[in-house]
């Protein structure tokens, strides 16, 4: 008998708390593409099936002509809200994109965890994990009133103080993060060698930010293993994954047969869909599609997880793999795929709806070309005819709201 049929929704004790009806159920974690209601009992996956009595269900959700996939895992983020400028408030977010996991990516230190966790995660509805930042202070000190090259200086990350924290935080810290590029740190490759150690001191992956270089990315490559994680990896600029001549940089070829993963990323300047389309074009897609979302991504370019998804598809991704890389994908990468990323019977009901929509939509990428318009500053766009609007997100069981784009 398989998940699927009708006789796993007969839940003893009484009726479903939330069944979600005639939806089309995409769960790549499982394989299933199908029509079929969804039933919630206790905050979890009850089961998946064909005609269910509405009136076993306290909520009755219509999800005709709409997808319905699991809670979607949002790989980097910045939602140490209050801790650092940079950062955002997951629960509005959660409520408005279908996000119901949102993994940090290292706003917060060793020297500032503990508050994170006690006033940020601990306190939001959404599921937050988090890669620690090498650094000690995390990003705290990413503010316009300090020198870009003096934010992550080498003296003050600590891979001690690092793996203490993870071991405090077992639960919630998934890895380590550490931005390797020129402009926050004139020792970048040594900050890199730190988090690795950490990394593999602790058994877990490291995720690495790539920007202005120095290092190059093919410098970077070389140091990472199976599991570990380049974000950003579309990014466009002078330190890209594709050469001149359009064809991927060997190094990053050997990289993904190691095993290390590639991640989206978006933000306010890492992704270019003349990159991506050449990725794409020689058949390498993303492991992870993340949105990067911060106080400077959120009101554009990158917006939020669903925009982002829409431009994958955009560029030619298909819709399973696009719900595979925002869902099951990440929470396997970082360790949370038992109970996450996928709409299992017993797995904690985290879902989110839907409209694929289509038409001629434009999307904007996060390079800024500095010519070609008069403030000098032209925003690079791209059309593409369909794109993912958010319906509803069901966390835990609980519906937090509806409608929105």
């Amino acid at each position: 008998m398989s998940a699927r049929e009708t006789s796993h929704l007969q839940v003893p004790g009484g009726d479903l708390d939330v069944l979600i009806l005639g939806g089309t159920v995409i769960d790549p974690a499982q394989g299933i593409r199908e029509i079929a209601d969804v039933a919630i009992k206790a905050g979890r996956i009850a089961g998946i099936g064909d005609g269910i009595p509405e009136g076993k269900a306290r909520v009755a959700i219509d999800a005709t002509g709409k997808l319905v996939m699991p809670g979607l895992v949002d790989l980097h983020t910045h939602v140490y809200w209050g801790g650092t400028t940079l950062s955002v408030e997951a629960d509005p977010i959660a409520a408005r994109t279908g996000v119901t996991t949102f993994v940090d990516a290292g706003s917060a230190g060793a020297g500032n965890f503990a508050g994170f966790y006690e006033h940020v995660i601990r306190r939001s509805k959404a599921r937050i994990f988090a890669f620690l930042n090498i650094c000690y202070t995390g990003i705290v000190n990413a503010s316009e009133w300090i020198p870009r090259h003096e934010r992550m200086p080498l003296h003050h990350m600590s891979i001690p103080a690092a793996l203490e924290v993870a071991q405090q935080y077992p639960e919630r810290v998934i890895g380590f993060k550490v931005l390797a590029a020129g402009q926050y740190s004139d020792h970048a490759l040594g900050a890199l060698q730190l988090a690795i150690e950490a990394g593999r001191v602790a058994s877990k992956p490291v995720m690495v930010h790539f920007d202005l270089p120095p290092p190059g990315v093919r410098q970077i490559l070389p140091a990472l293993e199976s599991g570990d994680i380049l974000t950003h990896a579309f990014r466009g600029g002078l330190n890209t994954c594709l050469k001149s001549d359009g064809e991927v940089i060997p190094e990053l070829i050997d990289a993904r047969r190691r095993g290390v993963l590639l991640d989206i990323g978006h933000g306010a300047g890492s992704f270019s869909n003349h990159v991506a389309r050449g990725m794409l074009r020689l058949g390498i897609e993303p492991d992870c599609i993340s949105s990067d979302i911060h106080a400077k991504s959120v009101n554009g370019p990158a917006k939020d997880l669903p925009t982002t998804m829409s431009k994958m598809l955009a560029l030619g991704m298909d819709l399973d793999a696009v719900v595979a890389a925002a869902t099951i994908n990440p929470a396997r990468a970082v360790g949370l795929d038992r109970d996450l990323g996928h709409l299992k019977v017993g797995s904690p009901a985290d879902v989110a709806i839907f409209e694929l929509e289509a038409g001629r939509f434009t999307f904007e990428d996060a390079v800024r070309i500095s010519y070609g318009s008069p403030d000098g500053v032209l925003v690079s766009k791209f059309t593409g005819d369909r794109r993912l609007r958010h319906v509803q997100t069901i966390l835990a069981g609980k519906v937090l709201a509806a409608g929105g784009d």
